[in-house]
């Protein structure tokens, strides 16, 4: 006769703080989250459902990530997060590659576009805000840049604007684009 004496379980913990992550991404504007790994399709579900990932590929070689990966650039901007070696083929085609640095693998590392030096996953949430931010100071820089050569160009034309005003007027453009660019370092993301 057979007798089951005990069970063992064994499974890989939620992070602290994943769910609240994937929503803070959906609220600065992250349209889609998708989850590729290699592990079981049940576990993979479930932690999907557990932390707001609705669209989940589980049990995938590093060849079929690749492939989603690329079908999913075809239909817009692309950010692969990973750290294992079984990600660095996804990493270097999608748009973006952001390797969590500290647990990641070297070759994740050296793959990746970005890497982030701690395991904390609201970091992610820090670069997507950040990298928004910068676009929208680096667009606010080349449009003040390109109408100060506008103005310059069209007075030195057809008013005979005087070099060293020409060159102040220039000058000052630069310094006031590198100052509107310093904004940047007190960049603070709002929890």
């Amino acid at each position: 006769v057979r007798q089951v004496l005990g069970w063992i379980g064994v499974a890989d913990q939620i992070r602290e703080g994943a769910r609240e992550v994937v929503e803070a991404l959906g609220r600065i504007g992250v349209r889609r989250i998708v989850m590729l790994t290699g592990d079981n399709e049940i576990v993979a579900r479930e932690v999907a459902r557990r932390v707001g990932i609705d669209e989940v590929h589980a049990q995938l070689l590093p060849e079929e990530k690749l492939r989603i990966i690329e079908a999913l650039a075809a239909e817009g901007t692309v950010a692969m997060i990973g750290d294992g070696v079984n990600d660095a083929p996804a990493l270097a085609k999608a748009h973006v590659g952001i390797a969590m640095g500290a647990a990641g693998s070297d070759v994740a590392m050296e793959t990746a576009d970005v890497v982030l030096m701690s395991t904390r996953l609201e970091h992610l949430v820090n670069a997507f805000a950040l990298a928004k931010k910068t676009r929208v100071v680096v667009t606010q820089n080349l449009i003040f840049a390109l109408g100060v050569i506008v103005v310059l160009v069209a007075t030195a034309l057809f008013a005979r604007l005087p070099l060293p005003l020409g060159v102040v007027g220039h000058e000052g453009s630069t310094v006031l684009v590198c100052l509107n660019g310093l904004r940047l370092l007190a960049f603070k993301q709002a929890q």
